[in-house]
């Protein structure tokens, strides 16, 4: 029987590639529901092809548009918040993609894991916000969470049968984006279409910041800290240019084990959509002979101050990392937009961390809380 999919955030890059992974796969899976703020046009293609039963887009204007786009259709088209609901929700749902990039996709997670839906999670912040009110429903729901990333895919690949007191330390390689090379002198003048040139990954355009500044690393961090339950003396990051070794586990007894694979996102998308069966596909493959070399050291954390906010705010933990993630993703949409220059994501964030006043333990009204605190401190400092 076809595992019922809904895909939260389905005109994004990572939508777009579950689409294509669901494709190479027809026999598996069905697509139940689809979700995307904006790209209407998109969507539409989509909808004509899966066939969903539900959609849903950002409001009712954009639902009407949509509506007329799609004319006589079986598919039934809802908007804002109530309609994420119900596309996470729905009965015949069994795996919810979760790709939505901030804030939003938090509280539709949680409700579809009450619900007892599979999650398969790329939107980073939502364990970043909430990790310990995610982790603590998925165990009380005993439910599957897939993290749709690389680098934790390629952990969980090499924690097979191992179990947690045998793990000496976890460790997430790095590719350094477009900026590896480049001076501290120099970031304050690069340009936004620098910034989004990732030289090994295709992505949107908020990930490809959060790369360029490190700050998607130290996501990954807290992200492998509420996944894997391990302290964060134990999670490390290492600069790996070549994009080939995702991950590595170095064991007590001196063995390292790695993950190895060509940088496609499919290839993990894939991993948590099949429950980590192995099938062939035609993605991309990876030759070592024509990699040559691979290539290794530590993050310049002078240069990347990003990353070490986020181990301070991970530690702290409660409303820290929600105003981490809040405040990035305010500051990324100002550089976007031309408002800020690149170094001055690193300095706003810092800002709103030093200011804010956190709970420890935090509720999820707290938590949204202070994500709504840190978005309107961003705006505020550069009125």
């Amino acid at each position: 029987m076809k595992k019922g999919i809904s895909i939260l955030g389905s005109t994004g890059s990572i939508g777009k590639q579950t689409l294509e992974v669901i494709s190479t796969f027809p026999n598996k899976f069905r697509v139940i529901g689809l979700s995307a703020k904006d790209n209407l046009n998109i969507l539409a293609e989509q909808v004509k092809k899966f066939q969903p039963k539900i959609v849903s887009v950002e409001n009712e204007a954009s639902a009407e548009e949509l509506q007329k786009m799609l004319g006589k259709t079986q598919t039934v088209v809802y908007s804002g918040g109530e309609g994420l609901l119900k596309i996470a929700c729905h009965k015949e749902v069994e795996t919810v993609v979760m790709a939505i990039p901030g804030s939003a996709g938090i509280i539709p997670t949680i409700e579809a894991i009450k619900m007892k839906k599979d999650i398969a999670l790329a939107s980073k912040e939502v364990l970043v916000a909430a990790g310990d009110i995610v982790m603590s429903e998925v165990s009380r729901k005993k439910i599957r969470l897939s993290p749709i990333d690389s680098e934790h895919s390629g952990l969980i690949q090499c924690m097979k049968g191992e179990l947690g007191d045998k793990i000496k330390k976890l460790i997430l390689t790095a590719s350094g984006g477009p900026f590896l090379d480049t001076s501290i002198d120099a970031l304050s003048r690069v340009t936004i279409s620098e910034a989004l040139s990732h030289p090994r990954w295709s992505m949107g355009s908020k990930i490809s910041i959060d790369s360029a500044t490190l700050m998607n690393k130290g996501f990954e961090v807290i992200e492998a800290h509420h996944l894997f339950g391990l302290d964060y003396s134990k999670i490390d990051v290492v600069m790996h240019p070549q994009s080939i070794i995702h991950a590595m586990i170095e064991f007590i007894d001196g063995t390292t084990i790695a993950q190895m694979s060509a940088p496609d996102m499919r290839i993990p998308i894939q991993y948590a959509l099949l429950e980590g069966e192995r099938f062939p596909n035609k993605f991309d493959l990876m030759n070592l002979i024509n990699i040559g070399s691979l290539e290794f050291s530590a993050p310049d954390r002078n240069k990347f101050p990003c990353l070490d906010l986020a181990y301070s705010a991970g530690k702290k933990g409660g409303t820290m990392p929600a105003v981490l993630n809040s405040a990035n993703n305010e500051a990324v949409k100002l550089f976007l937009d031309g408002k800020i220059k690149f170094t001055d994501i690193q300095d706003l964030v810092k800002q709103a961390l030093d200011k804010h006043f956190f709970t420890k333990e935090a509720t999820l009204e707290e938590i949204l809380a202070a994500d709504n605190w840190a978005m309107k401190e961003i705006q505020t400092s550069i009125s």
